[in-house]
């Protein structure tokens, strides 16, 4: 899995903002903001990263159990997947 070329993560008044650029930016409207946990994994998806990789990298940066953070895991990879950001 990898983040579309079509947006980028910037950080705003202390807030991580995704934003869409180019052709995205006119299908999707609107901006996504997201947790110090969601920055996180915006990171590493900027390379490939499947979501085992993903836990092992939560579990080892953050102080969190395997099932919150496999959860956690799948819901922000489902919400990035329904907009369309994610690519596999």
């Amino acid at each position: 899995m990898k983040i579309s070329s079509s947006y980028l993560m910037r950080q705003i008044a202390g807030e991580h903002i995704i934003v869409p650029t180019g052709e995205a930016a006119v299908e999707f409207n609107g901006l996504i903001t997201v947790n110090e946990i969601g920055a996180f994994l915006w990171k590493k998806l900027q390379g490939e990263a499947t979501e085992e990789e993903l836990l092992q990298a939560v579990l080892e940066e953050y102080d969190t159990d395997e099932a919150t953070a496999r959860a956690d895991i799948r819901a922000f990879l489902q919400k990035l997947e329904e907009n369309g950001i994610l690519r596999q």
